[in-house]
């Protein structure tokens, strides 16, 4: 039984990395994109929400959706691309963060997101480097991360381990949450934002009940929505400690994971 009363699926929400692109190739898989046209075509909303900001998302060729959930739910935009809904990180714990890196001798590197800016520092370290290029992360224009201090941040990125990130929540960034599903890097955003409470403002746009809500994930910064939706859905390429929070484990994302778990739910024959 799943872990909320279920009923017709009506809005899916799709995480995007070890999702709908595999991490080796950094292209949606065929099978994917056939798979969510022929869902839609049923009546059925797609939702993308993922952690990328929407100057990092350049891998979803082909794909259909309804609308966006990005930087882990604090942008949400139509299919049009109008903003729906959106929490920026508080100004305070922006000045405290640009005194901080300040006060370093060789600064944690920072990306802060905009909606369309970016600012960073420090981004020629190598741990760095090796991020961007496994993520496959676009070039993007960076402006000083001083200057972020005058714009709204839907999202802070920064390259420090779990001791330093203790130090950050406690003295700097102090009404900000981290979101980290690789051990090098955590995105921070504003308390309360969330890829569930995303869900939420999705769904309450489009007159859509929680009950009828699906999501794909295989992250660490997934669990909440796969938590939050009737049915959660985990990639056969996540770790064990995000497939404790499925309804149903599928095939890892480029051996049709997608097309296997719509059919298994009987929303594609």
């Amino acid at each position: 039984m799943y872990k909320k009363l279920q009923k017709m699926t009506k809005a899916i929400f799709f995480d995007v990395d070890g999702t709908l692109v595999p991490f080796q190739s950094h292209g949606v898989p065929e099978s994917t994109r056939k798979a969510i046209h022929d869902v839609r075509q049923k009546g059925v909303k797609v939702f993308i929400c993922t952690g990328r900001p929407l100057q990092y998302i350049d891998n979803l060729e082909g794909v259909e959706y309804d609308g966006m959930v990005t930087v882990t739910g604090a942008l949400c935009t139509d299919e049009q691309g109008k903003n729906i809904g959106s929490r920026f990180i508080p100004r305070e714990d922006v000045v405290a963060l640009i005194d901080y890196l300040k006060s370093q001798e060789d600064s944690t590197p920072f990306m802060a997101v905009a909606k369309d800016k970016m600012y960073a520092n420090n981004l020629e370290r190598e741990d760095v480097k090796y991020i961007t290029s496994f993520l496959n992360v676009p070039q993007v224009h960076y402006l000083p991360m001083e200057e972020a201090v005058d714009d709204d941040l839907l999202q802070l990125i920064g390259f420090f381990r779990e001791e330093e990130e203790k130090y950050l929540q406690a003295h700097v960034l102090k009404h900000c949450i981290p979101m980290r599903w690789h051990e090098s890097f955590a995105d921070l955003v504003a308390q309360g934002v969330s890829k569930s409470a995303g869900i939420d403002t999705m769904i309450a746009h489009y007159g859509i009940d929680l009950s009828e809500t699906m999501a794909f994930g295989d992250g660490g910064n997934d669990i909440p929505m796969l938590d939050h939706a009737a049915i959660s859905v985990v990639m056969g390429n996540a770790s064990d400690a995000v497939k404790a929070h499925a309804d149903f484990v599928t095939d890892d994302v480029d051996k049709d994971g997608v097309l296997h778990a719509l059919r298994h739910f009987g929303l594609l024959d």
